[in-house]
């Protein structure tokens, strides 16, 4: 297929167009051209108001529920939520049903996602069925194609099993995802541990949980020389941590969501079960120190912890609400909104390239010769995310009906296109 993009401003560090306005045709996946103006004929013309390009963006921890817990998520829906959120590729985690934890179960998965504009990449275990206890078949999912390897939604507590984890992946140079949490501090906590969980009532989680793991974890990594990721960070103590580590040249990395950038404990004044998280919300201090984190470039990446949840399970009392929310399709407007003056390509940056180096995924620069894995973006228009353009099986997100500056248009994929509304097609 052949597919003409007109005028659209690249947003992408890796490409030597980045910051211009360029016509891109694209031919049977892949760049074939980039110049001011194309005028040649195409199966498909895109011409999209005031349009940024990017490469593919990338979360590398999402909950697509998928086997065992349909009624949540799909694969089908979750990979279309992805791409109406702007993401070319995410990775689901394992706390499946059955577990992803061997050869089948990432076949499983890639055969399943193979149809979809949205590449879904299978997370493995580190233990079997996630007890924290044995090592589960982690060389075998790797040849499988297993991205990488966590624990997910159950942090691993055991140091020796993270130690036999994070040396046995070096055979293959792989990487451990983990929620730095501490769960033995603690364990029935229901938000962050402070001022505001004394005035509601609620039993706390302190930030020591999150640092102690950090701690022990990055201590871990320089003894092995692995390589680990810590996933949905939310303290300065954190940040301060992981700063050190990269100094002394340790390979640690690490993300933020949304979510923690845009909320802070204070605002569960209200109680609003949607806003119940795994990590919780901080405090207001470590809110607005993630998001310098972000800008200096200690924190590396974006990840939306896209986390389904029956609305059986948000509708009841705070203490016994599952914690998660959805964020596919609401992260580019809340990181746009948060970051309005920084420029585009350090976005895109968070969103996608970063990630893509950390997890050595294919390098999608947009040049000539390459493969077309673009993101297609408005950053000036207003977007409020509703349940009728809601593409998951779940609603559970305090963000439905704000208004937010920044709207995705769609994606080119896997010579797909995939774009949110019809009229954005063209000719």
């Amino acid at each position: 297929m052949k597919i003409l993009l007109k005028q659209v401003t690249i947003s992408d560090a890796n490409s030597e167009f980045n910051g211009t306005t360029q016509d891109i045709l694209i031919e049977n996946g892949k760049i074939t051209a980039i110049q001011p103006q194309l005028n040649i004929d195409a199966d498909q013309i895109i011409h999209l108001p005031n349009a940024y390009v990017s490469q593919g963006w990338v979360d590398p921890f999402v909950h697509f529920c998928d086997p065992g817990f349909e009624y949540r998520e799909t694969i089908e829906s979750g990979a279309k939520a992805a791409a109406s959120g702007g993401f070319t590729r995410v990775a689901t985690l394992p706390n499946t049903k059955p577990i992803i934890q061997n050869k089948a179960q990432i076949e499983y998965i890639t055969n399943t996602s193979n149809q979809y504009a949205t590449i879904v990449h299978a997370l493995g275990a580190i233990s079997k069925n996630i007890e924290g206890k044995e090592l589960a078949e982690m060389y075998e999912m790797h040849h499988a194609g297993a991205l990488a390897f966590t624990d997910g939604l159950m942090p691993l507590q055991s140091s020796a099993l993270m130690v036999k984890a994070l040396q046995y992946i070096k055979a293959f140079n792989g990487i451990i995802i983990q929620i730095p949490e501490d769960t033995t501090i603690t364990p029935h906590g229901l938000m962050n541990e402070g001022v505001v969980s004394t005035q509601m009532g609620l039993p706390g989680k302190p930030a020591v949980s999150e640092t102690l793991m950090i701690a022990r974890d990055i201590h871990l990594v320089e003894y092995t020389g692995s390589a680990i990721h810590f996933t949905g960070i939310t303290t300065a103590a954190s940040i301060q941590l992981i700063k050190e580590a990269k100094q002394k040249g340790l390979k640690v990395s690490c993300s933020v969501t949304p979510q923690h950038l845009w909320y802070c404990d204070e605002d569960l004044k209200n109680y609003d079960t949607n806003l119940k998280l795994t990590p919780p919300l901080r405090t207001k201090s470590d809110m607005l120190a993630l998001r310098e984190g972000l800008l200096n470039g200690v924190i590396d990446a974006i990840t939306t912890h896209h986390t389904p949840v029956e609305v059986d399970k948000k509708v009841c009392e705070f203490e016994y609400a599952q914690p998660g929310m959805i964020g596919l399709q609401t992260a580019y407007s809340i990181i746009n909104s948060i970051f309005k003056d920084t420029p585009e390509h350090i976005k895109t940056n968070w969103l996608g390239n970063n990630i893509r180096n950390i997890f050595n995924l294919p390098n999608a620069a947009i040049m000539p010769g390459n493969t077309a894995e673009l993101t297609l973006y408005n950053n000036a228009e207003t977007f409020s995310f509703s349940l009728q353009n809601n593409k998951s099986k779940s609603a559970n997100t305090p963000f439905l009906n704000k208004p937010f500056t920044g709207k995705v248009y769609g994606i080119i994929n896997k010579d797909k296109v995939f774009l949110n509304e019809s009229s954005y097609h063209g000719s």
